[in-house]
């Protein structure tokens, strides 16, 4: 069908989350042609999303903060529903294995985590060089929640091309339900191609894009759960049904403990996302040591070491707070 965008506006108040004004941002909001447009004249992006999400002013964005190079950074205090840092969050960039919390909040959505996966050629046969692979053979059958849980702690991207062929057919139709998806939720900054976020030009999101559905995952039990793990042991059966057991590693630095975030934050978990075209990414639930909950994400560091200085920078003043 047809459609215009009808412009979103949002507040140039420089803290919190901001109140009803008038002023453009990137994000758009795609109409029948048959909508009367002026009766959006006095709508604003709070009418759009969920009162949960903090709408951050363009205006209130750092331009250039030294101790956070990379291409694009957010905070959000969701306990006060806040945000305390952003940079570039608007921006279009590649999100690497990011993309997996959009492919995780399709499968909690509609799928049944009971349900055996069997995996396909297809998905024990990704040939792209660089690839992080579970190690999945065709046939081998796993439980969807267990299946799950190894595709966020590991980021297998045979895992992924798995879970989306069990719940929509085909890599094709799960791509279009992510992207469904995220314009439901108000994050129409995106569009996906593919469950694991290995390089696609085609494939792109925002800093803040990835906060809103890291935000609506926290209303998932089985999500916050997944994140906790440092490792999980994967069992499953072979095409012969003969029982497999593989220990996966978490690849997020605090959940192992190569990597200490400040003084007083915990880090509850996250994912992180690394390819050559959009460099090193982590998103991060925390809590503060007075227990307040935060989402901070960083997009685009130059390289891992850079990425958790960075992170750690974030996590920093969450606890100055």
């Amino acid at each position: 069908m047809a459609v215009i965008a009808v412009a979103i506006f949002i507040s140039l108040s420089v803290t919190g989350c901001g109140e009803k004004s008038d002023i453009f941002t990137e994000y758009d909001i795609d109409v029948p042609l048959s909508t009367n447009v002026s009766a959006y004249s006095g709508m604003y992006s709070q009418d759009y999303m969920s009162d949960k999400i903090c709408v951050v002013p363009v205006a209130s964005q750092v331009e250039n903060d030294t101790n956070v190079p990379a291409d694009a950074a957010l905070l959000i205090d969701v306990t006060a529903n806040e945000q305390i840092f952003s940079k570039n969050i608007y921006k279009k960039l590649y999100p690497a294995s990011i993309t997996k919390i959009v492919t995780t909040l399709v499968a909690l959505k509609y799928g049944n985590l009971d349900d055996i996966v069997t995996v396909s050629y297809d998905a024990s046969h990704i040939t792209e060089s660089g690839a992080k692979l579970c190690g999945f053979n065709e046939g081998d059958k796993i439980r969807l929640k267990s299946l799950l849980t190894a595709f966020m702690v590991y980021s297998g991207n045979d895992a992924g091309i798995a879970i989306a062929e069990h719940i929509a057919g085909s890599v094709k139709a799960f791509a279009k339900l992510m992207n469904e998806e995220m314009a439901a939720l108000g994050a129409v900054g995106s569009h996906f191609v593919n469950p694991h976020g290995l390089h696609d030009a085609k494939h792109y999101t925002t800093a803040y894009d990835l906060y809103i559905v890291f935000n609506e995952l926290l209303s998932y039990d089985t999500f916050i759960n997944i994140i906790k793990h440092g490792s999980f042991k994967l069992k499953y059966k072979d095409s012969s049904g003969v029982k497999k057991t593989v220990d996966f590693e978490s690849t997020v630095k605090y959940k192992i403990n190569t990597e200490t975030p400040p003084k007083g934050v915990k880090v509850i978990g996250g994912k992180t996302g690394t390819t050559f075209m959009a460099g090193s990414n982590l998103i991060l639930y925390s809590n503060n040591s007075e227990g307040k909950e935060y989402i901070s994400v960083v997009m685009h560091a130059s390289d891992a070491y850079s990425l958790y200085d960075q992170m750690n920078y974030l996590l920093a003043k969450e606890e100055a707070q």
